[in-house]
C-alpha cells in the first residue's frame, strides 16, 4: 500500500472511536504476552498505523516491565498527537518511552523490525491487501516477534430495531470494502493463513462494538460513514439509503437504537526456537 492510497483518518473519528475500541479490544489474548522480559530488557513494541495512539494508550499499561514504543504512520500530525498523548508509565510503573517512524506500512520488512518484541495495530487489516498481509506476515516472522492485530471488520452488523434496508447497505458497504483489492471482512481469514504459513500459532477473538444511548455520538458518525460506502459502491440506493440514514438517525438521537458491529483481534505467536545437535539453537 502506497502512502498515497493509505486511507486518512480525521484526529475527531479515532478519538470519537476510542472509548469503544478499548471496551471491544480482547484481553484474553494479551496472557501469553504478559511475561515481564528478563534482566530488566526493554519491551520494544512497534505500532503500525497508531493514529492517535489509542491502542498504546490501551495496552502499554497492561503490560509489565520497560516499554519503548516505535509508533508508524504515514501522517506527521497523527505521529505527533501519538507521541504526545502516550502512556509513561508501564503496569508496574516501569518507564515508557516513545519514538515515532514515518512512512509506508505496505513495504515494511524484517530489518525494519528487527529487536522487536511484538509487533501491533488497531484497525488496519481490512484495509490491505491480501499481498500486503503476506508481507506483513514475512516481515513479522523474519523479525521473531508476535503480533496482536486488533479491530479487523467481520463483516457481520446487528442493527435493533431490524429495517428492511439493513441487509442490502450491509452487503453494499461490504463490497465497498473489498474495492480494488483491498481484503475488508475477509482480513482476518486470510492473515490467519499467511502467518499459519510463516509457522506462527494463530488465535482469534471476536471484539465487537456494543453501541447503545450511551454510545449515540458513535453510532451517529458510524451510521453516516456506513450508508456513505454502501451508496457510494452502489450509487443507486441513493434516495432509499438517504430515507434510511434520516430514520436510523432519529432513533440514534432518540436512544432507541442498538448497533453491534462485529470485529475480530488476531495473535500470532512465532514458532518457537528449537535447540540444534549440539545444544545450540536453529
Amino acid at each position: 500500500m502506497t502512502t498515497t492510497d493509505t486511507p486518512r483518518y480525521a484526529p475527531e473519528w479515532l478519538e470519537l472511536r476510542e472509548g469503544a475500541d478499548a471496551a471491544a479490544r480482547a484481553p484474553e489474548l494479551l496472557e501469553p504476552l504478559r511475561a515481564r522480559p528478563a534482566g530488566g530488557t526493554v519491551r520494544v513494541i512497534h505500532d503500525l498505523g497508531c493514529g492517535t495512539g489509542s491502542l498504546g494508550r490501551w495496552l502499554a499499561p497492561r503490560l509489565d516491565g520497560p516499554q519503548e514504543w516505535v509508533l508508524h504512520d504515514h501522517d506527521p500530525g497523527l505521529l505527533e498527537l501519538a507521541a504526545e498523548r502516550a502512556p509513561r508509565t508501564a503496569a508496574d510503573g516501569s518507564p515508557v518511552t516513545v519514538r515515532t517512524r514515518r512512512g509506508d506500512l505496505g513495504s515494511l520488512t524484517a530489518d525494519d523490525l528487527a529487536g522487536a518484541s511484538l509487533v501491533t495495530a488497531s484497525a488496519l487489516l481490512d484495509v490491505l491487501t491480501a499481498d500486503e498481509i503476506e508481507g506483513l506476515a514475512a516481515a513479522c516472522a523474519g523479525a521473531g516477534c508476535p503480533v496482536l492485530l486488533a479491530l479487523s471488520v467481520a463483516g457481520r452488523v446487528e442493527l435493533a430495531p431490524e429495517d428492511p434496508l439493513d441487509a442490502e447497505i450491509a452487503e453494499a458497504f461490504d463490497a465497498h470494502q473489498r474495492r480494488s483489492g483491498l481484503l475488508g471482512p475477509d482480513a482476518v481469514a486470510v492473515a490467519s493463513e499467511a502467518f499459519a504459513r510463516h509457522g506462527a500459532t494463530v488465535r482469534t477473538h471476536a471484539s465487537p462494538w456494543l453501541l447503545g444511548p450511551g454510545e449515540s455520538a458513535l453510532a451517529a458518525e458510524w451510521l453516516r460513514g456506513w450508508v456513505g460506502a454502501a451508496v457510494e459502491h452502489r450509487p443507486e440506493l441513493e434516495p432509499r439509503a438517504e430515507r434510511y440514514l434520516r430514520r436510523r438517525l432519529a432513533e440514534c438521537a432518540a436512544g432507541g437504537l442498538r448497533v453491534v458491529v462485529h470485529h475480530d483481534d488476531l495473535l500470532a505467536l512465532p514458532r518457537p526456537v528449537s535447540p540444534g545437535p549440539t545444544g545450540g539453537v536453529s
